[in-house]
């Protein structure tokens, strides 16, 4: 059923483009690239809305990439430079041009819950306000615990603070086409588990925002 949705949307698309519109050319490029979004929706997501969830997020053209994660990290550090100050969070470009947010657990939430501390959500605020104005980009959260309770409790754990942070987001207006929950468990701790300073340090949640490019679309949708 999906693919003749597919078909659909590329036919009804070229349909509107007139053989002799002089923008013939930039409406069936739009077109085409409006399908294949949605042919990568598809790709990525069978479940229900996969179709939309790759034509929802537009494409960045290569060169102008480094700009736009560059303007969206100096707003992104600027209105959160308070948590910054606190080391609440860490923000930094990683080399493929993704934004990554290093949130500590302990100031987002309480020991073994996923429930969003009240005092924490000021922050994803602001966070989300950012991500609305920089809509090109896919965003995946990604939780960890640290290793006291068993192995499966904590991934469990980990899925639903990242499922946590996704409905926040969600409900403060960025698109659900663009946000991802990963739970990691307690793999790839950052400290020893042997004493509370360094399980404190593998308790967290870090944000990945990485850009949509043309031509590299699907590396968006990687788990990081």
């Amino acid at each position: 059923m999906k693919k003749i949705v597919l078909v659909s949307l590329i036919a009804a698309a070229l349909s509107g483009c007139a053989a002799d519109d002089p923008n013939q050319k930039t409406k069936t490029g739009a077109a085409i690239g409006a399908a294949a979004g949605a042919l990568l929706g598809y790709a990525v997501d069978d479940g229900a809305g996969g179709v939309l969830a790759g034509a929802a997020v537009g494409a960045l053209a290569g060169g102008g990439v480094g700009h736009y994660m560059d303007k969206q990290q100096q707003e992104m550090e600027a209105a959160l430079a308070d948590e910054r100050a606190r080391n609440e969070l860490k923000i930094q470009q990683l080399e493929n041009e993704t934004l990554k947010i290093d949130i500590a657990s302990e100031v987002s939430f309480d020991f073994d819950s996923a429930s969003l501390k009240s005092a924490f959500t000021p922050t994803l605020n602001k966070v989300s306000d950012i991500l609305q104005r920089y809509p090109n980009t896919i965003i995946h959260v990604v939780g960890y615990t640290d290793s006291v309770g068993s192995e499966s409790y904590n991934m469990k754990l980990s899925e639903r603070r990242a499922q946590s942070v996704v409905d926040y987001l969600s409900s403060r207006g960025v698109s659900s086409s663009r946000l991802y929950a990963i739970g990691k468990g307690e793999s790839d701790p950052r400290a020893t588990n042997d004493t509370e300073a360094g399980r404190q340090l593998n308790r967290r949640v870090e944000l990945f925002v990485k850009p949509v490019i043309e031509g590299q679309e699907s590396e968006a949708y990687q788990t990081p």
